[in-house]
């Protein structure tokens, strides 16, 4: 699964009170959408599956996936809502505002429905801490208008807050089945900061940190990168060494040396194993396929 085109961008958060009793039917969201119940309760109905919601609520519907609501007559739901997409998209041939809704499914322009997010997201949840989610929540509202010059800088600061309320999201969404354990992120910013510095340490300083044993540690590597720790140390350090091959004169075995190879002629081993040719070759043409 290729993730390089997910980038999450919201485009409308706000707080929307129902009255008593009002529903909402045939919503197609070109749009995934979040729903978070804050107060009072309704129902929910989508694709043949009715939920009653209640504060503490997380609903989640992917882009193009009809639901109603129905708000309680006598205790009315609240809304602290988004609407986003894992990756831009430009709909302002269809609408005024971003956060499009189609009423007649008979209208629904297909190709201008957002995409799904490559694993199984729940479409209803409950949260404990129904504070901290209203709380993210409120630091990305934003109107439901086109970022603009006026609103560029702005809008900035709103999706960057929008990417850590997504990151906390999916952590809670996807649980541990898809998710790294969160301690390697910060072990993997270490890492690479004394790669970068020519300070790596043996990998036994890494997982005594974690206080983890090195099978475990071996293992939870892999999850976090794909990759076995040397392996994935290598493949860092020679990708740093293309860069100096495609981009400035220094020689193989000054290019060795800066990124900490034991010899120019186990670095140039390594690098024909990854790369499938030389340095010298990889100098000569660094773009052939």
């Amino acid at each position: 699964m290729d993730f390089t085109g997910f980038h999450p961008y919201v485009y409308y958060a706000t707080r929307y009170p129902f009255s008593r009793g009002q529903a909402s039917r045939n919503r197609f969201c070109y749009a995934s959408s979040l729903y978070l119940i804050s107060e009072g309760k309704g129902n929910l109905h989508t694709s043949g599956r009715s939920y009653e919601v209640l504060p503490g609520s997380l609903v989640y519907m992917q882009a193009g996936q009809p639901h109603d609501w129905m708000a309680d007559n006598q205790e009315p739901m609240v809304h602290v809502c988004c609407y986003f997409d894992w990756a831009y998209m430009d709909r302002r041939i269809v609408s005024t505002h971003p956060s499009v809704i189609c009423y007649d499914q008979a209208q629904l322009q297909p190709s201008l429905i957002g995409p799904a997010f490559p694993h199984f997201i729940p479409e209803h949840m409950r949260v404990e801490k129904l504070r901290t989610w209203i709380d993210m929540f409120e630091k990305f509202y934003t109107d439901n208008e086109y970022t603009n010059e006026r609103t560029f800088m702005r809008s900035l600061k709103i999706q960057s807050r929008f990417q850590q309320f997504i990151e906390y999201f999916l952590a809670f969404a996807l649980k541990e089945e898809h998710i790294p354990d969160p301690r390697m992120y910060k072990l993997l910013e270490r890492l690479e900061q004394d790669l970068v510095r020519g300070n790596l340490q043996p990998l036994a300083v890494y997982y005594n940190e974690l206080h983890v044993s090195r099978g475990y540690f071996f293992e939870l590597f892999k999850q976090a990168t794909g990759l076995p720790p040397v392996q994935y140390i290598n493949q860092y350090r020679i990708n740093r060494a293309k860069d100096d091959l495609s981009f400035t004169n220094l020689s193989v075995t000054e290019i060795a040396e800066k990124h900490g190879f034991s010899s120019v002629h186990y670095f140039s081993k390594l690098f024909r194993q990854l790369s499938g040719r030389s340095p010298r070759e990889f100098r000569t043409a660094p773009y052939e396929v």
